[in-house]
């Protein structure tokens, strides 16, 4: 049997294949398997499979079978292949369905490679392998099968209010020394996820069979699928314990009226009834400050949000800053680029928050051609966008992101649109002065600002940076540098 969902108003969660143990046993004894797959590819991605991913499924599927071969194993556990999980580009390569021994529904997560060798790393949870063409860093597979199973708990309302277990693994089936794929530097990842080599198909089978006892009556992964997508507490509770004392989060003045005014819109929107709010202000305003409260306050409501940038460096600095190592994959869904909502449907999200909009693209992809229009996908995909934008910071031709583009756009989409503005610089003493003088002298509009003077500024020109460094820390030794103040990207 294979499946897939659609519900309006929600993401499609693609699944390739859907079955028994029993079935899938039979389409890969009978060599159809990667037909069926392949075929369900074309038709719900609308892509051709190439030969070497076919004949990766051919091989790694064939291994699974082997393995469920186990009488241990109920011949009505469900399997699935190749599940995407909803708002994300990640795919579970392999689960499994059933009831454990004390008869709750739970799903084993298994992350299949066809590696034949590793290499140990220092950074945690990577190691280095032969991927295309050359050797490589990458995901500890104990780490990126935990990853998954997290966030399919993190967004996945159905998972955790029906108490659907999740048990993430890995198998390398091609692989025969298991020294550096289990060396202790990654036993906090194996430990949550264990790893399993070509010897040790038999302990995978019991590893399978212990949490997999009966077979699977209730339709689980059917009810994954089709799963309410909403971050969890512990999510949004993480979150906010982040920014809990961190004075760079801190808003003031005219950012805490546009942050109430988002959060009112975000309740009002609906289908029916989308919101759009566009937020001018120049660099130093604290746009950026803005934004990242937004987006954790209105995930703490319980509402899909994510913060979308079309460059990936604001999105690392905050990702940074809002995480630690081993929560790195609870937060990262929560962040994209602006090219990633070319095929979202229609109000899949609560709210998109678009930080630094001036840059946003009219196509997205490699090739710009890819979708319509960005500024439009984003107001589509969602019934609350809000556009944090300063005009004057478009520096490519391809940047369309104007505060008319985007009233054009929300109008194409029935959204009702407000316009709001963060006069004050919050960097420095001096600073509205000094931008004005900055931006007379650059030429990007005429102000009154002619010169510095009046403005507590110490200009100075320097020939080799390595002195200019000295300078600064030199200041820095006189006088005592207060708390880091608000700040997002821009001039300097």
């Amino acid at each position: 049997m294979v499946f897939s969902g659609e519900a309006k108003g929600k993401p499609i969660a693609m699944l390739v294949y859907s079955s028994t143990k029993q079935q899938f046993i039979d389409d890969v004894r009978a060599n159809v398997i990667s037909d069926i797959i392949t075929n369900e590819v074309a038709r719900k991605m609308n892509r051709n499979s190439p030969r070497g991913e076919i004949v990766s499924w051919e091989n790694s599927l064939r291994f699974m079978m082997s393995v469920l071969l186990d009488e241990a194993i109920p011949p009505s556990a469900g399997v699935a292949v190749e599940y995407n999980i909803p708002l994300t580009n990640r795919r579970v390569d392999f689960i499994l369905t059933g009831k454990n021994h004390q008869r709750n529904d739970a799903a084993v997560i298994v992350e299949l490679k066809q590696w034949q060798s590793v290499e140990v790393t220092n950074k945690d949870a990577i190691v280095r392998t032969q991927l295309g063409g050359a050797v490589r860093e990458t995901n500890h597979p104990s780490y990126q099968a935990w990853s998954y199973a997290a966030l399919i708990e993190d967004y996945n309302e159905t998972v955790r209010s029906e108490s659907i277990s999740l048990l993430p693994c890995a198998y390398l089936h091609n692989m025969k020394q298991a020294d550096a794929i289990n060396d202790p530097f990654y036993e906090n990842h194996t430990e949550r996820a264990p790893v399993f080599i070509s010897p040790d198909a038999l302990k995978l089978s019991k590893f399978l069979s212990q949490h997999i006892k009966f077979g699977d009556s209730n339709h689980i992964m059917y009810r994954i699928e089709h799963g309410v997508i909403k971050p969890s507490k512990n999510l949004a509770d993480a979150l906010v314990s982040m920014m809990q004392g961190n004075a760079e989060f801190l808003m003031i003045d005219e950012q805490k009226l546009v942050y109430e005014t988002a959060i009112d819109l975000a309740h009002k929107a609906t289908d029916r009834n989308k919101q759009c709010l566009v937020v001018k202000g120049g660099p130093g305003t604290g746009k950026s400050v803005v934004a990242i409260n937004l987006l954790v306050e209105l995930t703490n409501r319980g509402m899909m949000t994510q913060y979308v940038s079309r460059n990936s460096a604001p999105r690392e600095v905050f990702k940074k800053k809002l995480t630690g190592t081993r929560k790195k994959t609870h937060i990262d869904n929560l962040f994209k680029g602006s090219g990633s909502y070319t095929d979202t449907e229609p109000n899949t999200f609560h709210a998109l928050i678009v930080d630094e909009a001036h840059r946003l693209n009219e196509k997205s992809g490699m090739y710009q051609n890819l979708g319509e229009s960005q500024i439009k996908e984003l107001i589509s995909a969602s019934r609350f966008s809000v556009f944090f934008i300063d005009e004057a910071q478009r520096v490519t031709l391809k940047d369309v992101g104007t505060v008319e583009e985007i009233k054009r756009r929300a109008h194409e989409c029935g959204a009702d649109i407000q316009e709001l503005e963060l006069a004050s610089q919050f960097r420095c003493n001096g600073s509205d002065g000094y931008l004005a003088w900055l931006d007379h002298a650059l030429q990007i509009r005429t102000t009154a600002n002619t010169d510095l003077n009046d403005i507590d500024y110490d200009l100075q020109v320097f020939d080799n940076p390595c002195a200019m460094r000295e300078a600064i820390v030199d200041k820095n030794r006189k006088v005592r540098i207060p708390a880091k103040m608000n700040s997002d990207s821009g001039r300097t």
